[in-house]
Order: structure tokens, then C-alpha cells, then sequence
């Protein structure tokens, strides 16, 4: 199921070779494709560049540049060795994204195998885990609940705590249907009233199924109940304060044991309407800043259970707080680290990125852990890398679904004009407003279905100026001429978006060897189906 294990100098080579290309290339990788007119992006290529990609269909442009794994490449025209050389590294240096497991290929079927009978239902995970969940999620917890299980066997470790857990799809999979104890944490606290509320509507569903059967409703009920937490697990924090958060809902649990098999009756006397089995004192007790009266930190360190940590696609800086974490606390024993929103990663370039969730509270000297600590780079090899650093847009370009654009590329799909319709607007709007560059617009519904002038009366007016402002229809033609040159340079650009989730990922591993723990990088969800489809695996060795 594992990828092979890089060695620990066969990781640092490709970290160099990384950093060496995407430094040469950050112009492709730094541009923003609505600054295609304005920055006259087409002609930042090299010149040998432009004439053999000018005027490549839709179609080629997915199987000469894109797929990977396309064999039967028929060029129109002789490309250039330094256009060939790009292609080749890129897709060299890359991690392969295929999922063996799956058989897919680079922009095949959207949906893994499981969805064949049905479109929206798994029919590889059990229909009470099916409710409220959309199918892409199910493909995903099914397959890392499964990967969990297996940590927590070669670990020998039963509990489980699921960092980012929102409406607590994993934790219940995991909990109900893998029978493991988990501890739940979700900084917001109505997904968390929402994830107890489906906590409970389960556990209806399986008494209601036992009693179709003419069974005990006593008989084979879960005995692992999730525990739910609304807290803040801040990224400046140490390990001791995290243990800390983890600890208080323990105390808080034991206080209400006593009242635990009552408030089971009174919940099945009420049919389990509502929010059924939510320990209420649990959750009001811890605060976002992981603060709790009844224990102290000291008690919180003593005697806690061992365990496995997981995160499915922990945002921004929280996977890299989940790494140190395990790296540092002896409690947790292996790890499951499914990352995504690399943009919202701080790095020291830009320590506060666009998007950044600020704490709540900030956390005491005795919780602070060291400040200097950023999302990138983890690793001590690849901070001292020349070339290493990834500016915002990068890191952007790198949660792109390349498989996606391939497909429609493949069906040469009319939503192809949405980046040169924005980026014809970018030019009226700075024509009127040249201050006003790169302004949200937001997503403008089927843009792809509207006349230009149609989009442009949308767009003017969400950035306050007049709908109505006079357009150059003879620039309007001519710039949707050029709409092939916008999907190519998109195209390049996006190329270049796996070799830099690479470039962080690969940081990580690095990061775990320096702190003596092997890791693997699995392929493990369908990529057409969950484009950030990797999930970082570590166990620590025995005796650390």
C-alpha cells in the first residue's frame, strides 16, 4: 500500500533538483493568468516557445503537455529541446499522483470504481456512514479510516484523535465503524453541534435496523462514542498545551460518567430525536484556547493513553503543526497527514498569507512554542537551499485540480474562456482604474455561457464601477482571438503546480528524517475524483 521509501540523501538530491527548477521557472509559476493582456504574458516565453504552442488544439494541449502517462504523442510540429526538457522534468520531478489501488489515469472517469451501481453512494461503505456525506468524502474516509486502522494495529494504539474534524464524517467511520476511540477537534463549534448531531442520528439508524431484526436494542450497540471538542489548536502552541486540550475533555468525560447511562435511557426514551449522545459538559468546558478548571497541565502530561493523530486535508499551517506535534510528543505514535490550502501556509517571506485564520486567544509563555516556526520550510535541508522559497502564488497554483483541466481539455469545454474573460476584464478595469489590480470579482454563475460584454456589465459592477462603462469591441475581438494563447500559458503554468506540492510534501519528509522517523507519501485517493490525494504516513520507531 506504501510508496517506497526514499533514502534520506535520495531526499535531499530531488529536494536540490526541486528548488533548481522552480526557482528557474518561478516566472510561469508566480504569473497570474488575469494579468495575461495587461502583463503581456505570452511573450515572457521563450521565442522558440511560441510558435509550436500558438496553435495547438485543446486536445493536444492535455496529451502533449499535461498527461503524463500519454504514450501516443504526435507533434504537429518540431518543438524546441528546452520546451521538450521542461515537459520531461516537470512530470520527472513530480510525485506520480496515480492511485494503483484505483487504475486511473491522468483526466479519466471522475469516479472511482466504487460509484459505478450509483453516482452518490459508495458501494464499498456501509449506508449509515453514507448519510450527509457527499461522494467524494466517502471515497476519502473510507480509505483513510481504513489506513488509520492499520497505524493503530502496528502501533498498538486504539485511540485515535482527528484534528479538523468538521462535521465529524472520519471520526464517525472511524469510531462506529472501525471500533476505535476517537477524540474529535473542530475549531468551529457549529460543525462540531453538527457532527454530535450525526453522532446521534447513527446510532438511531442501527437501533432501528436491530429492531427490524427482532433484536435486543442492547445487542452489539457501539461502545465507542466520539468525543467531540470545539477548540482552537493553535500552530504557536506547544505539544503540551495540544496534550493539554486532548486531556481537559478527558476529566470532563470522567465527571459524567455516572450520568452517561441515564442520559442513554432518557435519549432512548426520546427515540434519539435531536443531539443524541453529545457529552454537553465536554464540549462547553474546553475553550479555544485549550484553558480547562479542573486539571492542571502537569496532570495533563501524566498517564495520557497513546495514540494515532490524523487530519484529512488540515488547512494552511495546520498539517505542519500536526507533524511537530508527532515529531515532538511522546503520546503520538504515528501519523496520517492529508494536507491542503498550501497558500495559507506561512512562510518567512509572508508570515501572515492571505486567508490566514487568526487564534482566537494567544497562547500563555508556558503553551508558546518557538516563534520562528513556519508552514515552509519544516526541514533544515531545504531552508539552506538556494532557490527553495515559494511565493503565494505558487503555493496557489499547486491546489489546482490538473486532472480536471486535462478533462476539459480532452472535451474541449466551453468553461476554457472563463481565465481569458477574466483576463480581458482585468484590462478595462485597470484601462478605468490602473490602482485597482487583480480585484475579487468572485465566481460570476455559467460566465462561460455569456456573451463578453454580458460577463464584463457583471464584473465592472462588483468592483464598483459603472456596468455600463463603454468596451472597445474592436479590443474585445481581438483579445478573443487570443484565447488559445491564455489556455496554453495556463497550461505551463499549471504544469508546474504538482512539482511545487511536491517541493512542500517532500520539506515534510525531510522534516520527519531529521527527527529520525521514515515516512511514505501514499497516492491514496482517486486524483480525478480528490485532487489532493496525498497522504503523508509515519510511524515512530519503537523506543521514541
Amino acid at each position: 500500500m506504501f510508496t517506497t521509501s526514499f533514502t534520506a540523501e535520495q531526499q535531499r538530491e530531488l529536494a536540490k533538483k526541486l528548488a533548481t527548477f522552480l526557482s528557474q521557472y518561478s516566472h510561469l509559476s508566480d504569473s497570474y493568468i488575469i494579468e495575461f493582456f495587461t502583463e503581456d504574458l505570452w511573450h515572457t516565453l521563450p521565442s522558440s516557445w511560441q510558435p509550436v504552442l500558438q496553435d495547438l488544439s485543446y486536445p493536444q494541449i492535455a496529451d502533449l503537455l499535461l498527461d503524463a502517462t500519454h504514450e501516443d504523442r504526435r507533434y504537429p510540429s518540431v518543438w524546441p529541446l528546452s520546451l521538450l526538457a521542461f515537459r520531461a522534468t516537470a512530470h520527472a520531478l513530480a510525485f506520480p499522483r496515480e492511485s494503483r489501488s484505483e487504475g486511473c489515469r491522468v483526466g479519466g472517469s471522475v469516479k472511482p470504481k466504487e460509484f459505478l451501481e450509483n453516482h452518490s453512494q459508495s458501494s464499498l461503505l456501509g449506508h449509515i456512514f453514507r448519510k450527509h456525506v457527499k461522494p467524494k468524502k466517502q471515497h476519502e474516509i473510507r480509505k483513510l479510516g481504513t489506513l488509520v486502522k492499520q497505524l493503530c494495529e502496528q502501533t498498538d494504539c486504539n485511540r485515535v484523535v482527528d484534528v479538523g474534524s468538521g462535521q465529524g464524517h472520519l471520526t464517525r467511520f472511524l469510531s462506529f465503524g472501525l471500533g476505535l476511540s476517537v477524540t474529535a477537534i473542530e475549531a468551529d463549534p457549529t460543525l462540531v453541534t453538527m457532527a454530535s448531531k450525526f453522532d446521534g442520528q447513527l446510532v438511531w439508524a442501527l437501533e432501528k435496523e436491530k429492531q427490524k431484526k427482532f433484536e435486543m436494542l442492547t445487542s452489539n450497540l457501539p461502545q465507542n462514542f466520539p468525543r467531540h471538542i470545539a477548540g482552537w489548536v493553535n500552530p504557536k502552541a506547544s505539544w503540551e498545551a495540544f496534550i493539554g486540550q486532548l486531556k481537559a475533555t478527558s476529566y470532563a468525560r470522567s465527571d459524567s460518567n455516572s450520568q452517561e447511562s441515564e442520559l442513554s435511557k432518557q435519549q432512548k426514551s426520546k427515540k434519539m430525536s435531536g443531539v443524541e449522545f453529545v457529552d454537553e459538559k465536554c464540549c462547553s468546558c474546553i475553550h479555544s484556547d485549550g484553558h480547562e478548571g479542573a486539571y492542571s497541565e502537569e496532570d495533563s502530561l501524566q498517564g495520557y493513553p497513546n495514540f494515532v493523530l490524523t487530519g484529512l486535508h488540515a488547512c494552511g499551517d495546520l498539517s505542519a503543526t500536526l507533524l511537530r506535534h508527532f515529531v515532538k510528543c511522546p503520546h503520538v505514535r504515528g501519523i496520517t497527514s492529508v494536507a491542503c490550502c498550501y497558500m495559507k501556509i506561512t512562510t518567512k517571506e509572508n508570515p501572515t498569507p492571505p486567508g490566514l485564520v487568526i487564534p482566537p486567544a494567544p497562547p500563555t509563555p508556558d503553551q508558546e512554542s518557538v516563534q520562528s516556526e513556519f508552514g515552509y520550510p519544516m526541514s533544515s535541508w531545504v531552508s539552506g537551499l538556494s532557490g527553495h522559497q515559494l511565493s503565494y502564488k505558487a503555493r496557489e497554483g499547486a491546489c489546482h485540480a490538473l486532472e480536471d483541466y486535462v478533462r476539459r481539455l480532452r472535451e474541449e469545454s466551453e468553461l476554457l474562456r472563463s481565465h481569458c474573460y477574466r483576463a480581458m476584464l482585468e484590462t478595462f478595469i485597470r484601462d478605468t482604474r490602473p490602482d485597482l489590480r487583480r480585484a475579487g470579482i468572485q465566481t460570476i454563475k455559467k460566465s462561460h455561457l455569456l456573451p463578453f460584454t454580458e460577463y464584463a456589465r457583471l464584473g465592472l459592477a462588483r468592483v464598483g464601477l459603472p456596468p455600463e462603462l463603454p468596451l472597445d469591441l474592436g479590443r474585445v475581438e481581438a483579445m478573443l482571438k487570443e484565447q488559445g494563447r491564455v489556455v496554453v500559458y495556463f497550461s505551463l503554468s499549471l504544469l508546474l503546480a504538482p512539482v511545487v506540492e511536491t517541493m512542500v510534501l517532500l520539506d515534510r519528509m525531510i522534516y520527519l528524517q531529521e527527527n529520525g522517523v521514515n515516512s511514505q507519501l501514499v497516492p491514496l485517493f482517486n486524483p480525478n475524483f480528490s485532487p489532493r490525494n496525498f497522504v503523508l504516513v509515519a510511524l515512530k520507531p519503537c523506543g521514541q
